[in-house]
């Protein structure tokens, strides 16, 4: 995957990536599961997205199988895996134990991104400094947040340490552009990544009718690619955002790689524009 998005520490990751929501919750489903992980880290998705919070651990339980299978051939600098502090585990007396409690289940000496999943009763300046704290320790290599709205993001860059957060996590998809108001350029402002979850909408009725768009439609039959790879090309088309759709499929999985080769027109944006209209004045955050 020979695009990438660079983040405010000089890291380099891949614009797509593999979301884990939802996933390792089956034994059943186990062995698709960790081969749709194997093939998405082969096809250039090697960063990981999961959280303390999916599956009460289970999700990094599964994460940490298939990267045992990889690196029997493969090496852990090919791999860069995030995963987050729930709210409650944010505070002095928690945070560490919650990190050390992930990496033992990732079977990892350290995390390539630790995020604070959403805002809780922990003073800000609170996390902040226990994820520094992390970062000097060397348990993880970087930090950022998820939820946050423009005003969070201020508070947060006021803060001392505050200007370490690398990316911001948050729901953004073609029927769900609230951030693109004034969010994502408080972030290019201040050289915050966006890490997109749910970019294909988190399914059902919603998911589908994006997919079943007949301009949606129109623009992937005259590229030659699916819909999906449509959505997943809009969503990452600005090159600071990372996209981390979820699927437990290798065929989709391969799907979503390949839709980082596809390059829309200008017409082809002003077309999904006038079908979803960006916002046109301050929206609540969006987490469904």
């Amino acid at each position: 995957m020979s695009k990438t998005v660079q983040l405010k520490n000089g890291k380099s990751v891949p614009p797509l990536g593999i979301g884990t929501w939802m996933i390792g919750d089956e034994p059943t489903r186990e062995k698709q599961e960790i081969e749709a992980i194997l093939t998405g880290i082969k096809a250039g998705m090697t960063l990981i997205d999961t959280a303390e919070m999916y599956g009460e651990g289970r999700s990094e339980i599964l994460v940490g199988k298939a990267l045992k299978q990889y690196f029997v051939e493969g090496s852990r600098d090919d791999v860069f895996v995030v995963s987050k502090v729930l709210p409650w585990n944010a505070g002095k007396g928690n945070m560490r134990k919650s990190c050390v409690n992930s990496l033992e289940r990732l079977g990892l000496k350290y995390l390539d991104m630790y995020l604070y999943h959403w805002i809780g009763n922990v003073p800000l300046k609170e996390v902040v400094e226990g994820l520094n704290a992390l970062q000097d320790e060397g348990l993880i290599r970087s930090w950022g947040v998820s939820n946050f709205d423009t005003r969070d993001m201020e508070k947060l860059l006021k803060i001392p340490g505050g200007d370490k957060c690398q990316v911001n996590q948050v729901l953004y998809h073609l029927g769900s552009r609230g951030i693109e108001y004034d969010l994502i350029d408080y972030m290019n402002d201040h050289d915050i990544a966006l890490m997109s979850y749910c970019p294909l909408a988190q399914g059902g009725r919603l998911s589908k009718g994006l997919r079943e768009n007949p301009v949606v439609g129109d623009i992937a039959r005259a590229h030659g690619v699916t819909p999906t790879q449509v959505l997943l090309a809009w969503n990452i088309r600005n090159g600071h955002t990372i996209a981390i759709p979820k699927s437990s499929s290798a065929v989709h999985i391969k799907e979503n790689a390949d839709s980082v080769n596809l390059e829309l027109t200008l017409a082809d944006i002003q077309a999904l524009d006038g079908e979803f209209a960006p916002p046109s004045c301050k929206m609540p955050l969006d987490t469904e």
